[in-house]
């Protein structure tokens, strides 16, 4: 039987020992925690792409790139089976309301990514028909800037909310409304 010897603390172990340890262990965490894990490790994103964003979008769910590193590889096309929305692409102010019913028809806890500049501010189009940003009609929690953003962009924002997720933070537009 083959031994280990661990130079921290210089213990003895056999892998008798390690299988015992792994079956009577037990560990304790605050549920917030626990579910904030399992959140951060399972998203599953609803692409709302209109324009050149949501082919760049299509990259980062693709074999190159692979979202699924980052627990986020499920791509629902249904606003209730979703918990991320990401907006790729232009809105126009006739999207402005099914946005907000997107949105809307989403369960809570809900997360939002702005993806490239025209979701962000409209970008280069200063039209009457073009809605400057996502956020006058829902709440964003991150900006992905670029036109389009590069998919590592992408997947630094992807971070970004795990890392908002696991923080357990509240948004600001929520704690004024709670």
């Amino acid at each position: 039987m083959e031994k280990n010897v661990s130079p921290s603390n210089s213990i003895v172990t056999t892998p008798l020992d390690v299988e015992q340890m792994l079956e009577t262990a037990a560990y304790t965490t605050r549920a917030e925690k626990f579910i904030g894990w399992g959140r951060k490790n399972s998203l599953w994103p609803l692409p709302f792409g209109t324009a050149c964003c949501g082919i760049e979008f299509m990259s980062v769910v693709g074999p190159r790139y692979d979202l699924a590193r980052f627990g986020a590889e499920v791509v629902r096309f249904s606003p209730r089976q979703s918990d991320l929305l990401i907006i790729a692409g232009t809105i126009t102010e006739k999207m402005g309301p099914i946005l907000k019913l997107i949105y809307d028809q989403m369960p809570d806890p809900k997360w939002v990514i702005a993806m490239g500049a025209c979701a962000a501010s409209g970008g280069f189009y200063r039209a009457y028909h073009v809605m400057q940003g996502a956020d006058k009609v829902i709440p964003v929690d991150v900006y992905v800037p670029g036109c389009p953003p590069t998919p590592e962009a992408v997947i630094d924002g992807i971070m970004k909310i795990q890392e908002f997720i696991a923080s357990g933070k509240k948004r600001p537009q929520e704690k004024r409304n709670s």
